[in-house]
């Protein structure tokens, strides 16, 4: 460069000017394509003018290479994401087929590997969290129903469920001295749940006393007299009218001393239900009294002196007004003078009405004629819950699976913690959810009748309050109730798969005919039992159904979860 200033400050901005084309050239191959006014640039022609035609062909070719690896990488992605979903739908599709066939076996009592030609194992198949192991629950019910040995009380203990059957507990007298010892002082019955605040005044001492009372130590002794009593069978009385009459006997039974026997049930009276639970209340709960009560009872029948002298009446020895409308049992004073003001209806809640002492009876009784399912009903509860929620169920357990199930097996462990503990739980269902009873039809001689957007502008009331509430499982007796679901597309309506009214003139009576007996008997006492097990309620308190339903969810712990009926009880 020589010693020249003034060509040193040539050469000087000579490479400047390099340099600076250079970071020109770089910036607008990693840009690609920009535009200056009316004229287009990319990035493959400022490459075709810095470089030769062949490495401008090279360069053009990595380029759409590049772009073709991606698009197929794409589309490799997109399928295998297309074959993923539809292998996880097979994968629940066949769980939900797995559990349906062990529920046709635990009904039928076959056996065999029945899913082999699936390549699916019977030990591998996952546990089914909405169903309930029947013959195990309807077993401990069954203990405690009864007195142990010359106890004078079950097995009601500290000890919850299962967990009261665990080894230890009846290997250790002092851990059986101290459980003993708390029955006696006063452990509650283990068919209520929740606090004294959660239920009905007094609930749990009235439970507690009912039993002992339907549960003489001696059934023989001279001083235990009864009252046996056929369940009414007219036709126009429902189930609910049957049941309320039931209690009102329940009642009178009470207050004169008396251990209530139900007699013939006309809706158990179909092949449903097997040997002595025919036609028999113990077809779908446990009964009122002990079978050495009962057998007393109906020797007792056969004696006309024993019916001359009292010991032994029957239903038709009172009245139905003495039925139907009798005094509530004093033997508590009157609890119902202060129930908690939790039913609302249009907006107020309902803090008092001439018939408090009846709804809290009402309730006292219902709850301990329904304390524990059979086995029978327990079977309804599973196929009904089966048919709501099984897919959702069965998808729910197939995404918690780390492999991939039939492949990886899903053998359940048995811990002892699953057996003694967790199996108390309740089996699961969406929560939280709603029920709704739509009750219509010739009901609207007897109340007034509500549409069925009366009944959703409640539960959108409810949501309001509780956004994540999204399930509603509804009952009606009526088609067009099921159709204007439709106009609800962001809610999730479960209910039973039954044929129903398409016209509302029809009488109760002859739709039940319609169904036939086993039917129209069991799918309303799987929707009753639903509805006391979901989180929020909707009904109608005109209806004697809803008004049921009311009381055994007040019995059971539900009493602050409110209640919304779209219109008062007809008798207030």
């Amino acid at each position: 460069m020589g010693s020249s200033f003034p060509c040193q400050i040539c050469v000087v901005g000579f490479l400047c000017g390099v340099c600076l084309t250079s970071l020109f050239l770089a910036a607008l191959t990693s840009f690609g394509t920009f535009q200056l006014g009316p004229i287009s640039f990319s990035s493959t022609m400022l490459f075709s003018v810095a470089a030769s035609d062949s490495s401008s062909s090279s360069v053009s070719l990595v380029t759409h290479s590049e772009c073709d690896f991606k698009l197929k990488q794409a589309e490799q992605l997109s399928e295998s994401n297309s074959n993923n979903e539809g292998d996880e739908d097979e994968r629940v599709s066949l769980l939900y087929s797995a559990w349906n066939a062990e529920l046709t076996k635990s009904k039928t009592g076959g056996g065999g590997n029945y899913l082999m030609k699936d390549g699916v194992n019977v030990p591998d198949i996952p546990n089914a969290p909405h169903l309930e192991n029947c013959k195990a629950k309807t077993k401990l019910y069954g203990r405690l129903d009864q007195r142990t040995g010359n106890e004078s009380f079950p097995p009601w203990t500290s000890w919850k469920g299962f967990l009261d059957t665990h080894p230890v507990a009846s290997s250790i007298e002092q851990i059986k001295e101290l459980k003993y010892q708390a029955v006696s002082e006063g452990t509650y019955p283990p068919w209520i749940a929740g606090s004294d605040e959660e239920n009905y005044p007094m609930t749990r001492k009235v439970q507690r006393d009912i039993w002992i009372h339907q549960h003489p130590v001696d059934c023989r002794d001279p001083n235990v007299k009864f009252l046996v009593a056929d369940w009414e069978r007219l036709p126009g009385f429902g189930i609910g009218a049957q049941i309320a009459g039931m209690c009102g006997l329940l009642a009178i039974a009470i207050s004169e001393g008396r251990v209530l026997v139900a007699n013939y049930y006309n809706r158990a009276d179909h092949d449903g239900c097997k040997a002595s639970s025919r036609s028999s209340w113990s077809c779908y709960f446990f009964p009122e009294t002990s079978q050495e009560c009962r057998q007393r009872a109906f020797e007792l029948m056969k004696s006309e002196e024993a019916r001359n002298n009292g010991i032994v009446t029957i239903k038709e020895s009172y009245t139905s007004k003495h039925i139907w409308a009798g005094p509530t049992p004093r033997k508590w004073g009157a609890p119902w003078s202060y129930l908690q003001p939790t039913t609302d209806v249009n907006g107020s809640l309902l803090v008092s009405h001439r018939k408090m002492d009846r709804r809290w009876w009402r309730a006292q009784a219902v709850r301990y004629l329904m304390r524990f399912p059979t086995e029978y009903t327990c079977n309804l509860l599973n196929e009904a819950r089966h048919a709501a929620f099984g897919t959702i169920a069965a998808k729910m357990v197939i995404e918690s699976l780390a492999g991939g199930w039939p492949k990886q097996s899903g053998e359940k462990e048995r811990s002892e913690i699953n057996e003694y503990v967790w199996s108390n739980h309740k089996p699961w269902i969406p929560r939280p959810l709603l029920s709704m009873h739509v009750r219509m039809g010739d009901k609207a001689c007897e109340m007034k009748v509500v549409e069925f957007e009366g009944y959703m502008e409640l539960a959108d009331r409810i949501r309001r309050h509780f956004p994540n509430l999204n399930n509603i499982w509804l009952s009606t007796e009526m088609q067009e109730v099921i159709e204007k679901t439709k106009k609800y597309p962001h809610w999730n309506f479960h209910y039973t798969k039954v044929r129903r009214q398409a016209r509302a003139n029809m009488s109760m009576a002859n739709y039940e005919a319609s169904l036939g007996r086993e039917t129209s008997t069991n799918y309303p006492l799987v929707n009753f039992l639903m509805a006391v097990d979901s989180d929020f309620f909707v009904g109608a308190l005109g209806s004697t159904w809803s008004f049921l339903i009311d009381g055994m969810r007040n019995t059971g712990g539900k009493v602050m979860a409110g209640y919304l009926s779209v219109n008062k009880d007809r008798f207030w």
